[in-house]
This record gives C-alpha cells, structure tokens and sequence, in this order.
C-alpha cells in the first residue's frame, strides 16, 4: 500500500454515512479510506466519534487468542528493561548487609557512609549520562537496537561487578550497568507506547514499569540463600543474576516488529501500515477503517524530516506553552516518583530495619524478599485499573497513601511513648504497607504517563530530559539520605510526608487525564487554551466508545 502525500491540517475528514457501515465481511473493507480527509473537517471530538465507529468496523483481536498470546510475549520481552532496572538497588540494598562485601572491600556500615553513598551513586552517574545517547539514538537506529545496544552495555557492566577484584573496578562496572540500564529502559518506554493502542495502553505501559519488582523479586530471593555462604559467592551471584532480564531482551528484541511510528518518520510508510495492520487489525488489513484512520493521525502528527538533525539541541521541548507544559508534566511524574519515600524504603531498607530494632542480616534480607513481592502486587493491581480510574486518580491517590504512610510510620518509630517490640514490628508493617499503595498509585504512572504526554518530535528527548531530572532528583535519595538518617533518624519520615502532600495538590491541580486517548488526540490536549478540561472531554468520549464496543462485541459493560 501506499500514501499518497496529502495537505497536511490539523484536523481529521470523514464522511459519518460511510464510516458507519463498517465492512462488508470479514477480512474486506470497501470503506476503510473514507477516514482519510474526503469531506468536513472535525473536531478533536469529532475524532474520537471517528475513532469508536473505526472500532466497531474493526475492533481487533481479542486478548485471549493466539494473537494476543503473541503479543503479551512481545511486551514481556520489552518488559525486561525495567526488571534490569529494578534488580540494582535490590541487589545493592541486599549486599550491603552482607559483612562478606563488607570486609572484602573495606565498607563498614557504621564509619562508611560516605564511601557507601558513592558506591551506590555511581550507578546514578551512569543514568545521568544516558541522557546524552538517548537523545539521539532512538530517533536514529530505532527503538529496538536501542534497547539491544543499552542491554549489551548492561550485560558488560554486570560481569564486570561480578568478578570485580577491587572497589575501582566494581565501581566501573556500576557505572556501565546504570549507563545502559537506562539507555534500555528509556527506549522501551517509547516502544511499548508506540505499538500499543489506546484502550491497552495504560495496562501494557503499567506492566513495564511493574516489571520493575519482577527484578527486585528476583534479585532478593537470590540474596537469600546467598547470604548464608561464607565466601565471596555470598555477594557475587547476585550480581551475576542481574544480567539475566538483559540477556533475555538481547536474544528475542530482533524478534519484534519496529515502532510503526519510528519508521513513518524514517519514510516507511508501506512497513509501517503493514506493522500496524498486524497489531491492530482483527484481520491484519491495512484498508481496515482503523488503520487508516491511525495512519493518517500518524501523518498529522509525525514530520518527515531528520528528527536527529540537532540532537543535543533540547530547545524544541520549551519553545511554546503546549511543549512547557508537557515537560512539567514529566517533571512532577519524576520528582514525586522518586521523592514520595519510596526511595527510602527501596536503597536504605537494611537501615530502616537496623533503627528498628532487626539486625538479623539474614532476616533483613527474608523481609527485603517479602516487600518486593507485595509491592510487585500493588503494582499489578494499580496496573489492572489504570485505565478504569485514570491516571490522575492513581497519582492523587498514590500520593495520599504515601503522606499518610510516612506520618505514621514517623509515629511508630518516633523515641516519643512507650518502646516495644510490637511498636518496632507495627512501623516496619506499614514500611511495607506504604510500598504496596505506593507502588499502587505510582508505579504504573512512571513509565505510561511521561510517554503519553510527549509527542512523538519530542518523545526521545524528552524522555531523556526526563531521565535526567530522575536521576537528579535520586541523587537525594543516594546521598543525602545516608546523612539524614544518621542525623535526625525518624524525623525524616515527617519531611517525606509533608512532600507527598504537596504532591498531593500539585497532582489535582495541574496534571492532565489521558486514559483512552490516542498519542495523536494529545496534541490537541495541549494546544487548547484548558488542556485539563478538554482532556476530560475527551476521555469522556472516548469511554463511551470503549463502552459500545465492547457492547457491539458481547462482553459485559
């Protein structure tokens, strides 16, 4: 197939009459070109009535088919970036209990923090210099072999902290493994939100992002068994482990079709309305009323010229109101992500415990196992209905637990009142509470929401830009951390809690909702003069084309 080029505006044409009839038969359709501009203009509205009537034409395939089969495994093989991303600080969190990686490199946990801090704040060093590759790479090689390069990175940054024979070359290899970590991971973000559709995408997007317990899981029920070794295995396995997910994505990435939007904006016009057809289209034609109704969106939306032209140049995400917009979006996703306390919990459980009174390493390392299954959890749960509630719900609520979690756990671990064990037992329950709802209400929204507020122009930068206020903002966690504990110990509970209510706030009065929108009807968001409100709009609108579908298709409403 091909697309002859057409005048590009900013709105799409259809004639209602012709779209409504849908197909003749299944695998045929006369009509699917009618979605392309042949008549009035529409309204981003207008659009959204495009889109349910190009659904009902062509609803897809259905989740529980071998299709569908396919293509949970692409995203689980996607997934694997973020499992990558979440095994470094649970491995580190675990190692740094054990007095057999304390002892072989001369870190002591009561004069060491310093030297601690910047074993752990290399790996941040090596994110932050990740911006620079992806900036550029994902626009140039694409989103796969960004993922492959990242991955290969990682893999030769874990071996070297495995076999590392001295702190120089254990904290070379943490440089290498953050470096690519999260070159990966930035490029799966855009990939998964580029070959989804709208009404899966808050569920898939949720998933990447949750995988990250996936490698906290893994990463900790190792350093269990490990723990009890009396030699240098004790804390070397779990370091070799963290390159498995990485391993994994490097031998089946290829296996995946590219970002239908990466290679429209390469020229590929024919590739990517065949890829798109096969993730869309119930019966893979790329003539199917969605496909060409997604094509043309595309078209709109996408400019043809080299996007890595000026590369470093990080203008274009500030240069109007739409694009400062969308950046702060980012920024409140990143700063709230990292600083609601979770980063407490996750890099300085082993000194929450110690101040608590549980100084068994062995038994910090079992409860260490046991939160990073419940959080995974939350995760999964908060992942399920994020595109029922929405994303603003899941942030405002996330926060919320998060404010309330970090003032009670400050009351049960307070020097204030009467001391027991079942006082020192309750604080560390609702550490691990305060995870479950955290990771609940924000850990789906890390990955999906930055990605779906950044157009495409924007997106690889973006997310860079993003990655480095993340690992700005973990520098806190990594450093500054250490010294608050050992100054004012419980009292830095209250500090977090009085962070997550201004997050509280800031969430319900700035952010936008996104649920059911196509990555294109975002623009429109951000272009009009109340972005929130005709967000609203439209995710009202697009839930009632969700709502006939899936009537149209028999499933319960």
């Amino acid at each position: 197939m091909s697309l002859a080029p057409q005048e590009k505006t900013d709105e799409v044409y259809v004639e209602d009459s012709k779209a409504q009839q849908g197909s003749d038969r299944e695998g045929s359709y006369t009509n699917g070109k009618d979605f392309l501009p042949t008549g009035r203009r529409m309204t981003a509205l207008e659009k959204q009535e495009a889109l349910r009537l190009a659904e009902l034409a062509d609803p897809g395939f259905k989740a529980f088919s071998y299709r569908g089969f396919i293509f949970t495994l692409y995203v689980l093989v996607v997934c694997c970036c973020s499992g990558d991303n979440g095994m470094d600080p649970t491995v580190m969190s675990a190692i740094n209990s054990m007095t057999q990686f304390q002892s072989y490199f001369g870190i002591a946990s009561s004069g060491g923090v310093p030297k601690t801090g910047i074993v752990f704040g290399i790996y941040t060093i090596g994110n932050v210099c990740s911006v620079f590759p992806n900036a550029y790479l994902p626009d140039r090689i694409g989103r796969r072999w960004s993922m492959f390069v990242g991955n290969l990175i990682l893999i030769l940054g874990a071996m070297l902290t495995a076999n590392a024979t001295s702190i120089g070359m254990f904290m070379g290899g943490r440089f290498l493994t953050g470096l690519g970590c999260t070159f990966a991971a930035t490029s799966a973000k855009s990939y998964l939100a580029e070959i989804t559709s709208p009404s899966s995408r808050g569920r898939f997007m949720g998933l990447l992002n949750s995988f990250y317990y996936v490698g906290q899981i893994i990463a900790s029920g190792i350093a269990v068994p490990t723990g009890r070794y009396n030699n240098d295995w004790a804390w070397r396995a779990p370091l070799f482990v963290q390159g498995v997910p990485a391993i994994i994505n490097i031998a089946f990435i290829m296996l995946l079709p590219e970002s239908p939007r990466w290679l429209y904006s390469r020229g590929h016009t024919d590739r990517a309305a065949s890829i798109l057809a096969n993730l869309h289209s119930r019966d893979r034609d790329v003539n199917s009323p969605l496909i060409q109704l997604e094509l043309r969106e595309i078209e709109e939306v996408i400019s043809l010229d080299d996007a890595t032209k000026h590369w470093w140049d990080f203008r274009p995400l500030f240069n109007s109101a739409a694009s400062r917009y969308r950046i702060y979006l980012c920024i409140i996703v990143s700063v709230w992500g990292q600083l609601s306390g979770n980063g407490l919990i996750t890099y300085y459980l082993t000194v929450l415990l110690n101040q608590a009174g549980i100084t068994s390493p062995d038994r910090q390392r079992v409860l260490n196992f046991v939160n990073s299954i419940t959080s995974f959890a939350g995760a999964l749960s908060g992942t399920a209905i994020s595109d029922h509630v929405g994303r603003r719900f899941l942030m405002i609520f996330g926060s919320c637990c998060a404010a309330s979690g970090m003032a009670i756990v400050a009351g049960l671990l307070s020097p204030a009142g009467p001391q027991s064990v079942m006082r020192a037992n309750a604080g560390v329950s609702f550490i691990f509470l305060f995870m479950v709802f955290f990771s609940f209400g924000w850990t789906p929204i890390q990955a999906l929401y930055p990605t779906e507020v950044l157009s495409f122009e924007m997106r690889a930068k973006g997310l860079a830009f993003q990655t480095l206020i993340t690992q700005g903002v973990s520098c806190i966690n990594t450093f500054a951390l250490p010294s608050a504990l050992a100054a004012i110990s419980w009292k830095t509970y209250i500090i977090f809690a009085c962070f997550d209510v201004l997050g509280i706030a800031t969430c319900y009065f700035v952010t936008v909702e996104t649920k059911q929108l196509t990555l294109e009807e975002m623009d429109a968001v951000f272009e009009s003069k109340h972005p929130r409100k005709f967000a609203d709009d439209l995710s009202k609108e697009a839930r009632r084309r969700v709502r006939e579908e899936r009537a149209a298709r028999g499933i319960a409403v």
